[in-house]
């Protein structure tokens, strides 16, 4: 496992790569339903070359109760020893607890064993935003969200529970939670320097409450307002998904139904728009970034001698894993072409190497994030396909994608984030299976590789 040092360095590169993926143009996306020799195979004889990133919920599971295909499909990628065949990633937008508790639930409902090194939550790429990890930071969420935090770093951390209980007199929504007879007195905090969105509340209008609260006092949520301080301090953004799909027939709210409350809320009372430091989450490169970092450290533990050239990514969100996956796709393509164009130049540089350039400290915010190259031989993967599954949000027998994928933005409903430039394109995946299982298929078929 690669040193929280090497993470960084590998991780705080290549802001260039953003301006390549802006102006460049790569066509159409592999239609929706494709055919299997519309993707070249790759007849492997030897090791195979490629990995697997797989959301959970709506892929794997529907809330608490796995999906029968998933299980079946993870017997055939271990071998007798419980060995991957292949490096294996599970990338999930939630994030209320820590990697080890849900590898331990995943090892459990699928009966193979999986390690906290292949799950990444919504949060695990707050691990390498360092200059935030020593402020007095707010965390909003649910679960152990202190342990979170610390577990990814931050080293001065308040929670909403603490806000309240500092400062007993701002959450008086719900009138059996106000003070009873005497007033409390409030309890002196540090100020607060940043604020950490971590997934969706329990209490909506608490966290609401408070949240602005800090932002509208510039982080002294027990001084009275007296004039607008903006730009506010910094906030950033984890799991971005409008919607999730748990155990009911229909979608349920998920913490990018809790940002659009945040932001309207925000704009009304100041009239200006509240700004993320990051956003953090699928569809945000960052996390596919940081997802191919932890496949070649699988690739790795397997003994590969070669680095992973092609990446699959299995998803049940058009505006999430298949957007995600299409974007990151993008991006490596700009990379290589910025490459290519480098060495025309009389640059010299490997093919599919990231052009070097120096560190970003700061990552900046929306689907343009971008954190850097894998370390070793610089090398990124060569392209990341999207499957797009049926047993999860998207339903063939509910709802169909768009036959024309440059449909205006006017015709169609965008259901990513208001800092996300909406491209229809990107919402089209590479393939569309019905559940995990035959995605699994699809794959070592076009690999050419036998699933036994």
């Amino acid at each position: 496992m690669a040193s929280p040092k090497v993470i960084l360095q590998r991780l705080n590169v290549l802001k260039a790569g953003l301006q390549v993926v802006k102006s460049c143009s790569f066509g159409e996306l592999v239609p929706r339903r494709c055919l299997s020799s519309t993707i070249p195979r790759h007849h492997n004889r030897g090791q195979p070359s490629f990995g697997l990133l797989f959301d959970i919920d709506g892929v794997l599971v529907r809330g608490r109760t796995p999906i029968p295909a998933a299980k079946q499909c993870f017997q055939n990628l271990v071998d007798r020893k419980g060995k991957y065949k292949v490096p294996v990633v599970f990338v999930t937008n939630a994030g209320n607890c820590i990697r080890q508790t849900k590898a331990e639930q995943l090892s459990h409902l699928l009966e193979v064993e999986v390690s906290p090194d292949q799950v990444m939550l919504s949060h695990s790429p707050l691990r390498v935003f360092s200059q935030f990890h020593n402020m007095c930071v707010l965390v909003s969420g649910q679960g152990p969200v202190l342990d979170v935090a610390q577990n990814l770093g931050f080293q001065n951390v308040v929670t909403i529970d603490m806000l309240r209980e500092a400062y007993p007199l701002l959450d008086v929504v719900d009138h059996n939670r106000r003070p009873k007879e005497m007033v409390p007195p409030t309890k002196d905090l540090p100020p607060i320097e940043a604020v950490i969105l971590f997934g969706e509340p329990i209490r909506w209008e608490t966290n609401l409450q408070l949240i602005v609260d800090v932002l509208l006092s510039n982080g002294k949520p027990g001084n009275p307002v007296t004039s607008l301080h903006y730009p506010h301090i910094p906030v950033l953004a984890c799991n971005m998904d409008l919607m999730w799909m748990a155990e009911a027939k229909n979608p349920r709210f998920g913490h990018g139904m809790f940002l659009v409350c945040l932001e309207s809320i925000y704009k009304k009372i100041t009239g200006c728009e509240l700004k993320y430091e990051a956003l953090i989450g699928k569809p945000s490169v960052v996390t596919y970034n940081y997802a191919e970092l932890l496949v070649r450290q699988q690739a790795e533990s397997l003994g590969w001698a070669e680095p992973v050239e092609r990446l699959y990514a299995i998803g049940d969100n058009p505006m999430a894993d298949i957007y995600g996956a299409n974007l990151y796709n993008r991006y490596l393509q700009a990379s290589r072409q910025s490459q290519a164009q480098a060495q025309m130049k009389g640059g010299v540089g490997q093919a599919g190497a990231v052009p070097k350039q120096e560190a970003v400290e700061k990552v900046g915010a929306s689907g343009d994030m971008r954190v850097g190259a894998p370390g070793g031989d610089g090398r990124l993967p060569e392209s990341c396909r999207s499957i797009l599954v049926c047993t999860g949000v998207y339903n063939q027998d509910q709802q169909d994608l768009p036959p024309d994928p440059l449909q205006t933005v006017t015709e169609r409903i965008f259901h990513g984030h208001r800092d996300f430039r909406f491209d229809p394109s990107l919402t089209q995946p590479s393939f569309v299976v019905q559940d995990v299982r035959e995605a699994v298929e699809l794959v070592f078929q076009q690999e050419g590789c036998p699933l036994e």
